[in-house]
């Protein structure tokens, strides 16, 4: 199924909102500032520099106390560089490139916390500023200071520089032509079989579109949409518009008219009269949690469960992705996305990059242009070169009425003019979160048990924001919590779920599977692709023809 929203007529600019600007070259100026300083505001970080420096000027106890714990010995774990606790880090004249490092990292992360009177958001601002100093200043990034790539180089006799040389010569003509990442063209998007009967009522996927929707059907091994048709689910997904310039003005109204309810319009056409079980991943769980509200507030009985991954309902604890949003920050993003109309992939992933350096940034390029080896290419890492856009409007909206004013979760969220409610919810529910995710955290994804009393099931899995959804039976490493509150049950802190819920070994699919089936109904007969007769003709195969372009 494929929801391609429309351009609608552009309204005049509301406080908050992302239009025409008063002054043109104010956003121009921002815009450019954007394009050279990586999207981040400059005023947000000379707010929280001088919040911070005010303070621990007035506090030299502060830095008397960080001075004289860093010259006692402390049999502590590595400060920052996870990569600097390598065997190979124990030899000199390494360990004392090693050792320095960390004491200064160290030092200089303790003087930025616990000054008394920052604001927590400024404290974090420029505590994470310091870790992206430090990532850069890391010496596992050069090559006089890595034991792994001097010991490489030896005994390759230089050809390891020669084959990374030749690396970021094809790196850089792919970045330029705006191609994916070498190796990713062997990944390719696959198919789903059928089963001779299926359970009456269908699913509804809706993943985020700030990425292609096929991350839930990858390849044959770990496709979720595969394992649920082949166990009798009939399975609808949305397959989300790449937006462009002319569709600035889309909002997140807009994608729930055009996405979420035209999609259980057209359900409704190819099986009449069957209730529809919506999962929701990421972005697209919230989006689906406001349609849920907004269908019990209206008394829209089509939905017979709701299922949450690794979804965020409130936003007070989003985690490091809140180091982004601030009311400076939203007003220069707003300025550099007005000038486009949207914001563009590599935008979005620049942020993200940021959160894990080391991991995303300098490691690969260490491996890559140092050690003169490809990192194997996997189709989860295809994928996420795979991004896609997101409209002006609609991210303004996000971020400001759902991170900046946590309105959904504080019923102010206006759904065809009237607020939602997530406590009218009735359905039951499957919300899922992963463990080490850091786009969104499993306690801030818990808290939608405070928000909504209705049959809840809770599965905490390892695995991060994507790695812990695709984790299908026979994945190695793999386990998982579960644990059922009954409807109008009391509320279990997230702590206590915890201790009371029960560990299981192995992939959570199959709980979930069996979750789905005993609120599913009799098997039947597949139903007929599509529904001619109602203007919905089967256009082609999964995953349509939109994913194979850019």
């Amino acid at each position: 199924m494929h929801a391609t929203p429309k351009p609608v007529p552009q309204t005049p600019r509301q406080d908050g909102e992302a239009g025409e600007p008063h002054n043109g070259l104010d956003r121009a100026l921002h815009a450019a500032w954007g394009r050279v300083g990586g999207g981040m505001s400059p005023a947000a970080l000379m707010l929280a520099w001088s919040d911070w420096a005010v303070h621990f000027a007035t506090q030299p106890g502060h830095a008397a106390e960080v001075a004289l714990r860093g010259a006692a010995p402390r049999a502590e774990p590595l400060a920052h560089d996870p990569r600097l606790s390598a065997p190979d880090w124990a030899a000199w004249p390494f360990s004392l490139y090693r050792d320095a490092f960390e004491a200064v990292g160290r030092g200089l992360l303790d003087l930025v916390h616990g000054v008394r009177g920052v604001d927590r958001h400024h404290e974090q601002l420029v505590a994470f500023t310091v870790r992206q100093w430090l990532d850069m200043a890391s010496p596992a990034n050069a090559l006089a200071t890595h034991p792994q790539v001097l010991q490489r180089t030896a005994a390759t006799g230089g050809a390891n520089l020669l084959a990374g040389a030749a690396h970021w010569v094809e790196d850089f003509g792919r970045q330029a032509a705006g191609l994916p990442p070498a190796g990713a063209e062997a990944f390719r998007p696959g198919h789903a079989p059928a089963t001779p009967t299926v359970h009456a009522e269908p699913v509804l996927v809706v993943s985020a579109w700030i990425m292609k929707y096929y991350v839930l059907d990858l390849s044959p091994h770990n496709s979720l949409v595969r394992y649920l048709v082949e166990r009798g689910h009939t399975v609808f997904a949305i397959s989300w518009k790449n937006p462009g310039a002319a569709d600035a003005q889309l909002g997140m109204a807009d994608y729930l008219r055009l996405g979420i309810r035209a999609s259980l319009d057209a359900i409704d056409a190819v099986l009449p009269r069957r209730r529809v079980h919506a999962v929701g991943y990421c972005l697209g769980g919230t989006l689906m949690a406001i349609a849920a509200a907004a269908m019990a507030r209206d008394r829209d009985d089509r939905l017979a469960s709701l299922t949450l991954l690794a979804a965020q309902t409130d936003f007070t604890e989003p985690g490091e992705i809140g180091l982004f949003i601030d009311e400076s920050q939203l007003a220069f993003l707003e300025d550099i996305m007005s000038r486009q109309g949207y914001l563009d992939s590599a935008q979005m992933a620049g942020a993200f990059q940021a959160l894990r350096a080391g991991d995303l940034v300098w490691g690969p390029m260490v491996q890559n242009y140092l050690m003169g080896e490809r990192i194997p290419m996997t189709d989860l890492m295809a994928w996420n070169a795979d991004g896609t856009r997101m409209p002006c409007r609609m991210h303004a909206d996000y971020l400001r009425k759902l991170f900046l004013d946590n309105a959904l979760a504080e019923g102010r969220y206006l759904v065809d003019g009237r607020p939602v409610s997530l406590n009218d919810i009735d359905v039951p529910v499957f919300l899922l979160g992963t463990r080490t995710d850091h786009v969104a955290p499993w306690r801030s994804v818990y808290k939608f048990s405070l928000l909504c009393d209705a049959d809840l099931t809770f599965v905490l899995t390892e695995g991060g924001h994507n790695a812990g959804i695709l984790s299908e039976p026979g994945h190695a490493h793999r386990s998982h919590r579960v644990l059922r509150r009954p409807a109008n049950g009391s509320y279990i802190a997230p702590d206590d779920f915890l201790r009371r819920s029960r560990e299981v070994d192995g992939s959570w699919w199959p709980g979930f599977a069996q979750w789905l089936a005993v609120r599913s109904g009799p098997r039947r007969r597949p139903p007929a692709m599509g529904a001619p007769r109602r203007g919905l003709p089967p256009l082609c195969d999964a995953p349509g023809t939109y994913v194979l372009g850019r």
